[in-house]
């Protein structure tokens, strides 16, 4: 990939160069479907489905360094998913004697959701130490400015006294709030697995004996919660995912519209620091 390839960020520098930035960049989604596509082989041989030679020769094959992702997306086109190249490339990879076992049973929407929860997770996790950061930093400033008195505020205008300790305290508590739901959200991603109807019945027709013991051992291997239905037309997990991050996002912004006032030139109440 040359450098014009590259998403650099220019068109957002708030975002350029952060490390969610580059969890859920393409290169960070073409291993998250990797990990995805060897998890599904390691589970199967754990349950006596595929040999064990099989699994570590694909666990070895994915390695996203060996894929090209701009030319992954580029034939993409064609099946409208970058599954179907992947698989093809990783199944060239591995090669003639262990290759049938590459995605075996599963469906490219198994993969591609599978993928999104692994990338999500891994993109919640540098969020949640975010706002650990953030959850310290307020809780010191509340604790210094317990007693520093400013005007409590009505529909913008002066109001009782309170203070800026209080104030302070009210955003921490903001942070904790965001911090509660992207956890229980990122504890709760699930993996996918289905086959084409979401029935689970190729496992069966490759000689799982139970289909769902195949499932928790897909999960297990991903680190994912598992799921009690296949979701892959269900889409309540991304729901839960975008509800978390906007709660999240809003507590973040509330905090931010108070600074941006309060600092103002003609109030003047706070200032950055020296």
């Amino acid at each position: 990939m040359t450098p014009q390839d590259s998403d650099t960020g220019l068109l957002a520098p708030g975002w350029a160069g952060s490390p969610a930035a580059s969890a859920t960049s393409d290169t960070a989604y073409l291993r998250a479907l990797l990990d995805a596509e060897a998890a599904l082989t390691r589970a199967q041989a754990a349950l006596g489905l595929a040999p064990m030679a099989a699994a570590t020769a694909v666990t070895s094959a994915a390695e996203s360094g060996r894929f090209d992702p701009r030319d992954i997306a580029v034939r993409a086109r064609s099946g409208g998913n970058p599954v179907i190249p992947l698989v093809a490339d990783l199944t060239k990879a591995v090669g003639d004697e262990h290759g049938p076992y590459v995605h075996r049973g599963a469906t490219s929407q198994d993969i591609m959701d599978t993928a999104m929860m692994l990338v999500a997770v891994r993109t919640l996790d540098l969020v949640l130490a975010d706002l650990e950061r953030g959850r310290r930093a307020l809780a010191r400033l509340a604790a210094d400015h317990r007693d520093t008195v400013m005007p409590g505020r009505t529909l913008t205008q002066h109001a009782v006294p309170t203070t800026f300790g209080l104030k302070a305290a009210g955003w921490r508590s903001l942070v904790l709030d965001a911090r509660d739901r992207v956890r229980a959200v990122r504890d709760g991603l699930p993996a996918q697995l289905g086959g084409a109807a979401g029935t689970l019945a190729a496992f069966t027709a490759y000689g799982s004996a139970d289909p769902l013991a195949l499932l928790a051992a897909y999960a297990h291997e991903l680190g994912l919660a598992e799921p009690e239905l296949p979701w892959h037309t269900l889409r309540t997990p991304i729901g839960d995912l975008a509800g978390g991050l906007a709660f999240t996002a809003g507590a973040l912004g509330k905090i931010a519209a108070d600074v941006l006032t309060l600092s103002r030139t003609e109030i003047a109440e706070i200032a950055e620091g020296t």
